[in-house]
């Protein structure tokens, strides 16, 4: 059986420069070639117009006579599979249409349906700074020394280290230096890699996400729930825990919304202090705030026992890959041996685009402009619960991208399955509550508001007040 890899003189053409064409081995050499060239355009491989590669070249490619593949090509124009033409080379006829593929089955499950997209703490997709970015891609490479085109440093690039270091400390009151940075593909790629190397248990928030408390079980880690009230974790149990790490969202709580009380966030650091405890500090939308003032990293308190993770999915887009770990001098060598010798997950291009991002401001404007679109959604969807649905409480929304709505006992299920049923796309309470919390189960739905177009948000308020319970004490509210 002859098989080629053949490059086309003709890199415009409609499937690439490169044919590969395989010889059964069956009759004389003219058939194969023919019964070859036949497959690749039936099933659409060769799609109409491909120019195909001179004859004298596929019959050393094949290693066949020439005049074989020059009689294969003539009897296919005289077929109507392929024309030739004086100057032009031999390509496929436009009239050559690919067999028609079989549908794929569906699925045994089918995906469910989504016209109404609330799901929690997505950024909406088509504001993504589309120009912004694009000119700092252009300059970005044309600055890129060469060595950004080799292998990837792990502890990412020394630009983006530097760029992090200036806006973490203006912006989040990070303390920091490029060399206690590592750039990492997101929160769960963070966590990945630091749950590993933490004492078990790990105490976290008793409301908080189950992928978080998943990624730390299979680094082996078993969690322990801290009970969460209006003002953050209840972190004065963490003594009995029996933990030497804690896992919490101090800026936001998620997803019951509202920062760390600040007496907690000093007992937090002393508890670390004199256990030689470690904080992971989630600050995962720390930059959008509406009716309060911005609340610091945590991490400014003891760079030494606090370890800061960012990422710009909700802040730009989770396609990107990118985030970062702010870590303790004692921490970083450790974190760079489990990440390995090379950088396996964050692009060094796309580094070097947010690095310039970042420094030329376009980032801040990104970042003023989105939070004041995401603090009118917020406004409207207030003022149509308001109106619609007094008795459903709001809360977590002085911040953030997501809002909890808190429903009467035992109706969480029914306003899930009422969403099913529209398409809208929004999430339970429940999985949110740690398995062995002692807190009581509370019924409510965690909604995005900043996820759907700005065409789409009103027919998904809409959407989503046809989900609710009827009745019920209290009211829609902003919290303080």
């Amino acid at each position: 059986m002859a098989e080629a890899w053949v490059k086309s003189p003709d890199a415009s053409a409609a499937a690439g420069a490169d044919l590969h064409l395989v010889l059964d081995g069956t009759g004389n050499r003219r058939e194969q070639v023919m019964r070859a060239l036949r497959e690749a355009i039936g099933s659409g491989r060769l799609a109409p117009g491909t120019r195909l590669p001179p004859y004298r070249t596929l019959a050393v490619d094949l290693g066949i006579a020439r005049n074989t593949v020059a009689d294969a090509y003539a009897e296919l124009v005289e077929e109507g599979w392929l024309t030739s033409r004086q100057g032009g080379g031999t390509r496929v006829a436009q009239r050559a249409e690919p067999l028609p593929v079989e549908p794929p089955r569906a699925p045994v499950t089918a995906a469910r349906r989504v016209d109404h997209d609330l799901w929690p703490s997505a950024p909406d997709a088509t504001q993504f700074p589309r120009a912004a970015w694009l000119t700092s891609t252009r300059r970005a490479l044309n600055a890129a020394p060469h060595n950004a085109f080799g292998p990837g440093d792990p502890r990412g690039r020394i630009e983006l280290r530097t760029a992090l270091t200036e806006y973490l400390a203006r912006s989040r009151g990070v303390r920091t230096a490029p060399h206690r940075i590592v750039v990492c593909a997101g929160f769960a790629h963070a966590l990945e890699l630091l749950g590993p190397l933490l004492s078990d248990p790990v105490a976290v928030e008793a409301y908080g996400l189950g992928f978080h408390r998943g990624l730390l079980a299979a680094a082996g880690r078993t969690t322990v729930p801290l009970p969460v009230d209006g003002h953050g974790a209840v972190v004065d149990g963490l003594a009995a825990t029996g933990a030497r790490s804690v896992l919490l969202t101090p800026a936001h709580q998620y997803p019951m919304g509202g920062p760390l009380h600040p007496e907690r966030r000093a007992a937090v650091v002393d508890w670390a202090r004199a256990t030689g405890g470690i904080v992971l500090e989630d600050d995962y939308d720390g930059e959008f705030r509406y009716d309060r003032a911005p609340v610091g990293a945590l991490q400014g308190l003891d760079p030494d026992r606090v370890v800061y993770l960012g990422s710009i999915s909700k802040s730009l887009s989770p396609a990107l890959r990118l985030g970062w770990m702010v870590l303790p001098d004692a921490l970083v060598h450790r974190v760079l041996a489990a990440k390995g010798v090379r950088e396996r997950w964050s692009g060094s291009l796309d580094q070097l685009v947010l690095a310039d991002f970042l420094t030329c401001g376009a980032y801040d404007r990104h970042l003023r402009r989105m939070r004041l679109a995401y603090r009118r959604r917020r406004d409207r969807l207030a003022a149509k619960l308001a109106e619609a649905a007094p008795h459903i409480r709001v809360s977590g929304i002085a911040a953030g991208m997501h809002a909890v709505l808190e429903l009467p006992p035992g109706t969480e299920q029914a306003a899930l399955r009422a969403a099913s049923r529209l398409g809208l796309a929004i999430d339970g309470l429940a999985p949110y509550r740690h398995p062995d919390s002692t807190l009581p189960p509370r019924d409510g739905l965690v909604i995005g508001y900043g996820t759907p177009a700005e065409h789409a948000f009103n027919r998904a308020l809409d959407a989503l007040l046809l989900c609710l319970p009827d009745g019920g004490p209290g009211a829609s509210e902003l919290p303080v």
